[in-house]
């Protein structure tokens, strides 16, 4: 299959493994943060850190919109559910992640009229199919998902669909780097970017880091050669003394973006003045609202949205995981309170999650041998 087979290939990866070796230099440790979840994955899934050099630590960064998502506006979107006639509907990630009262899945357990959907139109679908029934679509995700949301709400706005809303968490992913670069506690050399949310804005918007703070990013895909292949790019960035925005992910990656996608997110939404990120606090204009012209669509100005501020359990230590402070296993609930049949924290549900990546792909596989030996 043209653009995987190719980039799993074993000599390959050899090749570029051994360029990494080649690149570091003894002398130097190097941190670089992979800033998306689906590159976490992979690293873990296809063993990359083992083939890197130890002075070549890969951070594990905010990049899993489920896990920034601060528990109260879970628990905002779940009293939606709990309203007379309305019909809640998420993505799959959403349905496990825990509010204070419980999920998702454990509301609907409870009597509440919850459903996963593949997609928004598919909560449209919903709302047209039953005219007496509220649908509220729990709208989450980074530049990635965000346009398919705005695409929904103007074919909502052109059916005149009044039984349809949107709880906005949409978020955006420059102002979270922003706030890594500027957070105390983080020393890192380099990013790798994010690919996914890359094929929505393009690369220009990651100039800044480059320009302002003097670190290498190199925008990647998802495959093992990809993230291998962004490393060399990185590397030999820092060798040379430069610090520029390149784009490995060619291939699907657009330099200025996919602009009617841009469009449509103009169209829809604007900036929120300040969101509160799990683990990074409030940051001004990182996230996403709907405009005045789809007030009729927009769950917070049609429902009383209670406004919960909640901190994580104090023993869950999700922000520092999430800024890159600790990995998943230091934390202090790792793999015993805190897993994915029971997950304490967000990090450890969402398919994109540092904490569910570890434990799927490290800490099972050395359980098994610790069992086997």
């Amino acid at each position: 299959m043209k653009y995987v087979d190719e980039f799993r290939d074993p000599r390959l990866i050899r090749q570029a493994a051994d360029e990494v070796r080649r690149l570091a230099r003894p002398d130097r440790h190097y941190r670089i943060m992979e800033v998306c979840g689906g590159h976490t994955h992979a690293i873990y899934r296809f063993g990359l850190e083992g083939l890197l050099p130890g002075n070549v630590e890969l951070i594990h960064g905010p990049g899993c919109p489920v896990c920034v998502l601060p528990m109260g506006r879970t628990d905002d979107g779940l009293a939606l559910a709990e309203l007379p006639g309305v019909v809640f509907t998420a993505f799959g990630d959403v349905m496990r992640v825990p509010g204070t009262k419980g999920s998702p899945l454990e509301h609907k357990a409870r009597g509440a009229e919850i459903r996963m959907v593949y997609s928004p139109l598919d909560a449209l679908k919903l709302a047209q199919g039953h005219p007496g029934k509220h649908v509220v679509f729990f709208a989450i995700g980074f530049e990635t998902t965000a346009p398919s949301t705005a695409l929904t709400l103007l074919k909502a706005r052109q059916l005149g669909l009044g039984n349809f809303s949107v709880f906005c968490n949409h978020v955006t992913i420059i102002p979270a780097i922003r706030a890594i670069l500027d957070s105390p506690d983080m020393r890192l050399d380099a990013f790798v970017g994010p690919g996914h949310v890359s094929t929505v804005i393009g690369c220009r918007p990651y100039e800044f880091i480059a320009q302002d703070y003097g670190k290498p990013i190199v925008v990647s895909g998802f495959e093992p050669l990809d993230v291998l292949q962004s490393l060399v790019m990185i590397l030999r960035q820092l060798a040379d003394g430069r610090s520029e925005v390149e784009n490995q992910y060619a291939r699907v990656v657009p330099w200025e973006g996919n602009l009617p996608a841009l469009r449509a997110l103009e169209e829809v939404f604007e900036l929120r003045p300040y969101f509160e990120w799990r683990g990074l606090g409030f940051i001004s204009q990182s996230a996403l609202k709907l405009r005045d012209e789809f007030a009729e669509w927009d769950s917070e100005r049609r429902f009383d949205v209670p406004g919960i501020r909640v901190t994580d359990p104090k023993a869950a230590q999700c922000g520092e995981v999430l800024k890159g402070v600790l990995k998943p296993p230091q934390c202090k609930l790792f793999g015993t309170e805190c897993t994915p049949e029971r997950p304490v924290g967000a990090l450890m549900v969402s398919s994109e999650g540092a904490c569910a990546a570890y434990y799927h792909y490290v800490h099972r596989m050395a359980a098994a041998g610790s069992l086997e030996g």
